[in-house]
C-alpha cells in the first residue's frame, strides 16, 4: 500500500511540475538515437544502461531470463514503475522476473529520472509526452529498440504493463507506438488523454478525467497513424484505491474499446463497445470481478477489467519485497504474462 505521507509527495511533485513550463512537443521531429550501451550477459541477470536521444537520457534495467542463449526470439516485457518506485522495486513488488525465468522472456524497466520528475512519476499528463517523435515515449521507444539490438525479440510479442503513472505511460505507449507495443496491462491507471497539464493529472486522479472516454478512445486511433492495430488491454483497480479513483477504470475500458472498435474494421460502429460481454466473480485473498469485453466480429476478447474488492493503491498478488505491493488479490504479474501470451 503507498503510504499518506508518500502519496503527499507525489501530488506535490505534480502541483510543482504545474509552476514549470511544459515541454513544448514537436510531432514531426525524428528521435536522435544515443549509443544503446546494451552488452552481453549472462542469463538471469541484470544488464545496466541509459538511452538518449533529443528528449533527453534514461537509464534502464533490464532482465535476462535464466537459460536465455538468444538461439530463438523472446517476448519483451516492458514494465513501467510508478511514483516512488525503482526499477528494482517494480521487479522485487511484481515478481515479474521470476515469471520472465520460468517462461523464457525478457523484461525492461525504463527508470524515470528524478531531474524530470522529483517523485520519479512518468509525466504521462503533457502533451508532449502523448505523442510519438516527442519526448518520454520516444526514450522509451528507443530503449525497446536497443534491446532489440543486442537480443533476439520476437517484434510481435513485446507488451507494456504498469502501475498508477507507469500505468498511464504504458496506455501513452500503445497509442503512440502500436509498432513497437502490441500488448498493454495497466494497473490503477488512467485512460490516454486523461490529463493535459500536471494540475489535471491529480484532478484526473482525484476524481476521474473530465474528459469523454470516447473521443479520447478516437484521439488514441488517430494517433496511431498508419500503425494501427488492435490493442488488447488488461485493466486492474481496487475498489479502495485512495489516490486513483475508480471511475478512471471505466473510463481506460471506454477510451480503450473506443479504439478497438476503429481499430478492428475502421468504422465506429460499435463492433465493441463499452458494455462487458462477459462477467464473472471469483476470489483470490479479495473478492474479484473480471469483465471481458470483445469484438462482435471476431469473439476475441480486446480489453478485460478486473475489479479486486478493498485493494488500495498497489500491485494486486504482489510480494511485500516491493512497494506499492499488495499480497493479497489476484495474481496481476502471472494474469498479465498469460493475457499477454508469453
Amino acid at each position: 500500500m503507498i503510504r499518506p505521507s508518500a502519496a503527499v509527495l507525489v501530488l506535490a511533485s505534480l502541483l510543482a511540475a504545474a509552476c514549470a513550463d511544459a515541454p513544448t512537443a514537436i510531432d514531426r521531429a525524428a528521435p536522435v538515437r544515443g549509443p544503446a550501451k546494451v552488452t552481453a550477459s549472462a542469463a538471469g541477470g541484470w544488464v545496466y544502461g541509459s538511452y538518449t536521444n533529443a528528449y533527453g537520457s534514461r537509464a534502464y534495467q533490464l532482465w535476462v531470463p535464466a537459460g536465455y542463449t538468444g538461439a530463438t526470439a523472446v517476448p519483451l516485457m516492458v514494465m513501467m514503475h510508478g511514483c516512488q518506485q525503482t526499477p528494482a522495486d517494480f521487479a522485487a513488488g511484481t515478481r515479474m522476473n521470476q515469471i520472465a525465468d520460468a517462461r523464457g522472456f525478457l523484461v525492461l524497466y525504463p527508470q524515470q529520472s528524478v531531474f524530470a520528475n522529483a517523485s520519479s512519476c512518468w509525466n504521462w499528463f503533457y502533451i508532449a509526452n502523448q505523442v510519438r517523435g516527442s519526448g518520454e515515449p520516444s526514450i522509451i521507444a528507443g530503449m525497446i529498440d536497443a534491446v532489440k539490438a543486442g537480443y533476439d525479440v520476437d517484434a510481435a510479442r513485446v507488451g507494456a504493463a504498469g502501475i498508477s503513472a507507469g500505468a498511464a505511460m504504458s496506455t501513452v505507449l500503445a497509442c503512440t507506438y502500436p509498432d513497437k507495443v502490441r500488448k498493454v496491462a495497466s494497473s490503477a491507471g488512467l485512460m490516454y488523454g486523461a490529463a493535459t497539464t500536471s494540475i489535471g493529472g491529480v484532478n484526473a486522479m482525484t476524481y476521474g478525467s473530465i474528459y469523454d472516454p470516447t473521443a479520447e478512445g478516437t484521439d488514441c486511433y488517430n494517433r496511431m497513424g498508419s500503425n494501427r492495430r488492435t490493442i488488447p488491454v488488461l485493466v486492474f483497480q481496487g475498489t479502495a484505491d485512495p489516490y486513483v479513483n475508480p471511475l478512471n477504470a471505466t473510463q481506460t475500458v471506454g477510451q480503450w474499446t473506443q479504439t478497438a472498435d476503429l481499430t478492428t474494421d475502421g468504422a465506429d460502429n460499435g463492433n465493441v463497445d463499452a458494455t462487458a460481454d462477459a462477467t464473472v466473480s471469483g476470489t483470490a485473498c479479495r473478492a474479484y470481478t473480471q469483465s471481458d469485453y470483445r469484438s462482435s466480429t471476431t469473439g476475441a476478447t480486446v480489453v478485460r477489467k478486473y475489479l479486486v474488492s478493498g485493494l488500495g493503491h498497489a500491485w494486486s498478488g504482489g510480494s511485500t519485497a516491493g512497494p506499492y505491493s499488495d499480497p493479497c488479490g489476484p495474481d496481476a504479474s502471472t494474469l498479465i504474462a498469460n493475457f499477454f501470451g508469453f
